[in-house]
């Protein structure tokens, strides 16, 4: 279905913007080249851990962080601008300097053009209970610490955020990736 879609987008001259967590959309080179012969076109690929390990248990059954990064290298080999959606960043989990860095570059060690953050988790009333049960499977103790730091909040920003944003920004800076979202698009 989305290769028949974007075989419309490319007939009739519309550009796309694509968010996946799938490496899946390499298949779609050709045309997302065509596509972009005319119209804009951005590949957004989410990814959350540099840890291959650490993003299995927090986003299973997705492709591994190693091969997102592979796709957003082959998209950038074929032109197509791409880049990194650093999203959700689990408070407690995986809001750490380090693997901000480590994101960031290897981002643009693969070709990434920028990496869009977010800082936080958003929680909706009918995810938190699993959201909690899979905390207590993999990361014990940890529930405790969201539940003290946010209650029933619908958004829980980093403790962290903003020195993981200057981490970020400095390391974004130095790697010549875009990431304010007036530059991104």
């Amino acid at each position: 279905l989305t290769r028949q879609a974007l075989g419309l987008f490319k007939s009739y001259g519309f550009g796309v913007a694509i968010a996946t967590k799938s490496p899946l959309v390499t298949r779609d080179n050709d045309l997302l080249a065509g596509i972009q012969q005319r119209s804009p076109v951005i590949v957004k690929i989410t990814i959350t851990c540099a840890d291959d390990q650490l993003a299995q248990i927090i986003e299973p059954r997705v492709a591994p962080s190693s091969n997102r990064f592979a796709a957003i290298k082959e998209l950038a080999d074929c032109g197509i601008f791409s880049g990194v959606l650093l999203m959700p960043i689990l408070p407690f989990i995986n809001d750490t300097p380090a693997n901000i860095k480590d994101i960031v570059v290897a981002a643009a060690d693969h070709g990434a053009r920028f990496i869009y953050p977010a800082f936080g988790v958003t929680l909706r009333d009918s995810q938190r209970l699993y959201f909690y049960d899979q905390l207590d499977a993999h990361f014990p103790g940890i529930k405790k610490e969201y539940l003290r730091s946010f209650g029933n909040a619908y958004s829980c920003a980093s403790p962290q955020a903003k020195s993981l944003w200057a981490t970020f920004t400095r390391e974004c800076q130095r790697q010549g990736l875009l990431y304010k979202m007036e530059d991104i698009i």
